[in-house]
C-alpha cells in the first residue's frame, strides 16, 4: 500500500553513494535532522568514513531540543537540562533519504531520526518523531497521507551580511512593484530562483514551478507532492537550499511570515490527501458519491476536513509559532483571518481544491515560518479525529470570508494559541504529555522573548514624543 520511494534525480542508494565517494565525485556527507524551529542542524562527515564507520549513525548534544533561534540553552525542560549534564542523541540516519545536494560541492544530505541512548527509542519531542507518530497511526486505519507545501519567500539583493550588519533594515528588494505572475519581473529574478528550481530538481526534490507573488520581490515555489514525511524532508531540503544559494549568489531570501507589515505575508499553504489501496491500487480516498455544496466526495474526506478545521485553535501553534505568524492575519491580505471553508475560495482558511484522484484539501493558516514536521502531525491528528469521532464540517462558506461577522476567527496571538495547545485533550492524546510540556514551554518562551523585546516601533513612536 505505501507509494514507491522516492527516485528523482540526486537520490541515491547506499550503493550509488559508495560508487560516487569511490569515483570521487562525492567526499562529504552531512548528517541532518529538524530541531524545534524546523531548522536543518547536524555536522558534516568525511564520506568514507560514514560508509565505513557511520552509516549506523553518530551523536549530537540533546541540547538541540531546548536552546532558543540564538542557541541558548532554555531552563525549563524536562527532556534535557544542565541537572542532566546535557548528555547526547543518537542520530540514526534514515537511508531512503540519501541526496547528493547539486549546490554543495561533493556533498550529500541524509535525513536522520534523533533517538535516546542507550536502547535506540525515538525522541519523544523531536519534530520528525512527532509526525512519524502520527503516520504510525494512520496507517493502523488503514490509509496514507499524501502533501504538498506551497511555500513563499521575500527576495533581497542585500546579502545575508550586510542584511545582519544594517539590523535587517533599507534592504534592497529584487522587485519594485506588486509582480503576482508577471513574467517581466520574474525574468529579473531568474538567476535566483531558476538557480532555486534547477538544484532543487537535481537534489531529489522535484519542482513544479515558481511564480511571482503579491508583494513586491515575493515569489513562491512549488514543489512535486509526496508522501508526507517525505514531504516535510523536502520541505526542509527547499529551505535549505533557498537560502545557501542565495548566500552563495550574494542575495538573501526569508521565510518571515510577515517581513513587511505594508506588504502581504508569506503562507505556506498546506495540501493533503488520503491515500488507501483499494481494489489493489493506491488511490485517493477523498472522492466518493457524497455531496458537499457541489464536491464529490466520500465520508471519510466530510469527516477528515471536520476534524482539522475543529481542532485548527488547540493545534494553532503548529500553524503558526512564532510572534510573527500572527501578524501576517489581516482582512484582504491573502491570508485568512476566520475559520471558514469554501470551494476554491481564497478568503477561506480552508480551499477545497481538484476533483477525482486530484481531490484535496488546502489549509492556508500556515505561514512560511511553519516548522513542516509539527504541522502536518497537526494535520493528521486533527484529521484522524474527525474520522474517529465523524465530525461533520460546517456549511461551507459562499463569497467573501474577510466580511463574514459570524464566523470563528483565528487566535490572535502565540501567547493565546500556547493556551489552546496546552489545555487540548487532542494534543494530549495524539501527542503525549511530554510532548505538549516540552513545546508550551517552546512556544511560551519565544512569546515571552518577545514580550521582553524593545522594537524599533516603540522607539519610533516614544522615544521623542512620549
Amino acid at each position: 500500500m505505501r507509494p514507491v520511494p522516492n527516485t528523482a534525480p540526486g537520490m541515491l542508494s547506499v550503493d550509488g553513494l559508495r560508487t560516487a565517494v569511490e569515483d570521487g565525485s562525492i567526499d562529504t556527507v552531512i548528517l541532518g535532522f529538524p530541531d524545534t524551529y524546523g531548522r536543518l542542524m547536524g555536522k558534516r562527515l568525511d564520506a568514507s568514513f560514514f560508509l565505513t564507520d557511520m552509516a549506523g549513525g553518530t551523536h549530537a548534544c540533546d541540547y538541540l531540543f531546548t536552546v532558543d533561534m540564538e542557541m541558548e540553552p532554555i531552563a525549563g525542560y524536562e527532556f534535557s537540562n544542565w541537572e542532566l549534564g546535557y548528555g547526547d542523541v543518537h542520530l540514526a540516519p534514515d537511508l531512503g533519504t540519501i541526496r547528493k545536494l547539486s549546490w554543495l560541492d561533493r556533498t550529500a544530505l541524509v535525513i536522520c531520526d534523533a533517538q535516546l541512548e542507550p536502547d535506540h527509542e525515538p525522541v519523544a519531542v523531536a519534530p520528525r518523531s512527532i509526525l512519524r507518530r502520527q503516520l504510525e497511526r494512520l496507517q493502523s486505519h488503514g490509509f496514507e497521507a499524501m502533501a504538498g507545501s506551497e511555500l513563499e519567500y521575500f527576495q533581497y539583493r542585500t546579502s545575508y551580511l550586510d542584511a545582519a550588519r544594517s539590523g535587517y533594515r533599507d534592504l534592497t528588494e529584487v522587485g519594485w512593484y506588486l509582480e503576482d505572475y508577471h513574467l517581466l519581473q520574474g525574468s529579473r529574478t531568474e538567476e535566483f530562483n531558476g538557480a532555486y528550481r534547477r538544484h532543487l530538481a537535481a537534489s531529489g526534490v522535484p519542482v513544479e514551478s515558481t511564480k511571482g507573488e503579491f508583494g513586491r520581490g515575493q515569489h513562491e515555489l512549488n514543489i512535486r507532492y509526496a508522501p508526507v514525511l517525505e514531504m516535510a524532508d523536502r520541505h526542509l531540503v527547499l529551505k535549505q537550499a533557498v537560502k545557501e544559494i542565495s548566500d552563495q549568489i550574494g542575495c538573501s531570501a526569508t521565510f518571515m511570515a510577515k517581513p513587511d507589515a505594508a506588504q502581504a505575508g508569506s503562507s505556506c499553504h498546506l495540501h493533503v490527501s488520503l491515500w488507501t489501496a483499494g481494489n489493489g491500487e493506491f488511490a485517493n480516498a477523498f472522492p466518493g458519491d457524497r455531496d458537499l455544496s457541489g464536491i464529490a466526495c466520500s465520508d471519510l474526506f466530510r469527516w477528515f476536513l471536520g476534524g482539522w478545521m475543529r481542532y485548527v485553535p488547540e493545534m494553532m501553534a503548529c500553524y503558526a509559532p512564532t510572534v510573527n505568524s500572527y501578524k501576517r492575519f489581516q482582512a484582504g491580505s491573502w491570508a485568512p483571518t476566520a475559520l471558514a471553508w469554501s470551494p476554491d475560495n481564497r478568503t477561506a482558511g480552508f480551499r477545497v481544491v481538484g476533483r477525482g484522484p486530484s481531490l484535496r484539501i488546502e489549509c492556508r493558516i500556515a505561514g512560511a515560518d511553519v516548522n513542516p514536521y509539527l504541522a502536518y502531525a497537526a494535520v493528521i491528528a486533527s484529521g484522524l479525529a474527525g474520522i474517529e469521532q465523524q465530525i461533520e464540517p460546517p456549511p461551507a462558506y459562499i463569497g467573501d470570508v474577510y466580511a463574514a461577522a459570524d464566523e470563528q476567527m483565528l487566535p490572535g496571538s502565540l501567547g493565546e494559541a500556547v493556551r489552546l495547545f496546552e489545555g487540548s485533550d487532542l494534543a494530549r492524546s495524539a501527542f503525549g504529555e511530554e510532548v505538549v510540556a516540552h513545546y508550551a514551554h517552546f512556544f511560551t518562551t519565544e512569546a515571552e522573548a518577545y514580550r521582553n523585546a524593545v522594537t524599533d516601533w516603540e522607539r519610533v513612536r516614544y522615544f521623542e514624543r512620549i
